[in-house]
C-alpha cells in the first residue's frame, strides 16, 4: 500500500507564477476522497492563485475489491479503508483543520452494506463521510481540473477514471471574475472502473492483444454517444477539442512515457501526449507480465494488475472521441472539494 505525505506545495495551473506564499495562520481546510481504489486526503490553506498543500495522503485500499461479484463491502476491503481513514482522522486533528468535506463515491453507492459501513467510520474515526452522486463526483473532476484547459481549443473532454466508475464531462471554458471557469455541457458515469474491468477480464498469465481488446471494446460500448455530447463531435473532427485524463490510470501512462524511474508530480500534471503516445506506451505494457509491472517504480505491486484495464479504458475513449491532443491531470475530485470549500467561506464571509 502507498502511503504519501508531501510538504507545502502551490497547487496552480502549470507554467504560471507560483503564488505568494499563504498566511501560516491562514485557515486550513481538508478534502478527502474515499474511492473505490484510494483513500487520498489534501490539507490546504488558500492562497493568491489557488492554493497552497500543507499535507497530502493518499493509500490504495481497495474498498471495492470484490464488489461486483457479492454485491457487498468485504471486512477485509472495509478494515483496509478503515485504517487509512484512521490516520487521515489524526492528520485532520493534529493540523486543527477548520473545514473539512469528506466524500464516498461508487463502491459505496452500490454496496449493499455501505450504510452501515459508513457508520462505523463515523463512530470509529469521528468523520462524517456524503455519499455523492455521478453528477457531484463529475462536477468536482471538472473544477479540478479547469485550468488544464488550453486556450486554443473550444471545448474538452474531462475523463476522471475511478475505480469502481469512470466520468466523462464535456465542457466549454469561460472567464469569471478574472479566473477560468467551466461550463458542463454534457456528461456520463459509467459503472465500470479499473477495478470492476480489471474483474470483468481476469488477466491471463501473459497479457495477449486479445484480451486488451475485449477490455477496449466493452468500455467503448459504454461511452461511444451520450445525452448531448453528439451536437459536440464536430469541434474533435476539427482539432478544436482536446482530452483531459486525470486519475492513477493516466497519469501511471504519462510517467512511463516520460521514462520516469519514480514517478514526479511536477512533471506529470500538465504534460501533453499524442494519441499515438499513449498507445505506444500501452502497448510496451503489454510487454511486461504483472511482476516486470509490479517491479517498476512508477506502477508498483499495488496497480500492477490494474494499469493495463486503465489503458484499455483511456482507448476505449479515444477511439469513441478522437483528438490529437490529451492532456495528463493529476488533480481532480480533491482540489475541486478544496476549492468549492474555500469558495464557500469567501461567500459566506461577504
Amino acid at each position: 500500500m502507498t502511503d504519501r505525505a508531501m510538504p507545502e506545495t502551490p497547487h496552480r495551473p502549470p507554467g504560471r507564477s507560483a503564488p505568494n506564499d499563504a498566511r501560516n495562520d491562514a485557515p486550513l481546510f481538508a478534502a478527502l476522497d474515499l474511492g473505490t481504489n484510494n483513500c487520498r486526503m489534501l490539507i490546504a490553506r488558500r492562497a493568491r492563485n489557488g492554493f497552497r498543500i500543507v499535507e497530502a495522503y493518499s493509500r490504495i485500499v481497495r474498498l471495492g475489491e470484490g464488489l461486483s461479484q457479492s454485491g457487498e463491502l468485504s471486512p477485509a476491503a472495509m478494515e483496509r479503508a478503515l485504517a487509512a481513514l484512521a490516520t487521515c482522522a489524526e492528520r485532520i486533528r493534529r493540523r486543527q483543520v477548520q473545514r473539512v468535506r469528506a466524500v464516498a463515491t461508487q463502491a459505496c453507492r452500490a454496496a449493499a452494506n455501505g450504510p452501515a459501513f459508513l457508520a462505523r467510520v463515523q463512530r470509529d474515526t469521528g468523520l462524517t463521510l456524503e455519499v455523492i452522486d455521478p453528477a457531484e463526483e463529475a462536477r468536482l473532476a471538472v473544477v479540478g481540473c479547469t485550468d488544464l484547459i488550453d486556450d486554443r481549443f473550444q471545448s474538452a473532454l474531462i475523463l476522471d477514471v475511478g475505480g469502481g466508475s469512470t466520468e466523462i464531462s464535456w465542457v466549454r471554458p469561460r472567464v469569471q471574475n478574472d479566473r477560468r471557469a467551466a461550463d458542463i455541457l454534457a456528461w456520463h458515469s459509467v459503472p465500470i472502473g479499473v477495478v470492476t474491468l480489471a474483474e470483468r477480464f481476469p488477466e491471463p498469465a501473459r497479457p495477449t492483444r486479445e484480451w486488451s481488446d475485449s477490455m477496449v471494446e466493452a468500455m467503448r460500448s459504454q461511452v461511444a454517444g451520450f445525452v448531448g455530447a453528439e451536437a459536440h463531435r464536430a469541434a474533435f473532427a476539427d482539432n478544436q477539442a482536446q482530452l483531459i485524463g486525470t486519475s492513477g490510470a493516466v497519469t501511471s501512462l504519462a510517467s512511463l512515457h516520460l521514462g520516469l524511474t519514480r514517478y514526479e508530480r511536477a512533471k506529470v500534471d500538465g504534460l501533453r501526449m499524442t494519441a499515438g503516445q499513449c498507445r505506444a506506451v500501452a502497448t510496451s505494457l503489454m510487454d511486461l507480465d504483472r511482476a516486470g509491472r509490479a517491479a517498476h517504480g512508477c506502477i508498483g505491486p499495488d496497480r500492477a494488475d490494474l494499469v493495463l484495464a486503465g489503458a484499455a479504458i483511456l482507448e476505449a475513449i479515444q477511439q469513441a472521441w478522437p483528438c490529437d491532443q490529451v492532456r495528463v491531470a493529476d488533480r481532480g475530485l480533491r482540489e475541486g472539494l478544496l476549492m468549492s470549500l474555500m469558495r464557500r467561506r469567501r461567500r459566506r464571509r461577504r
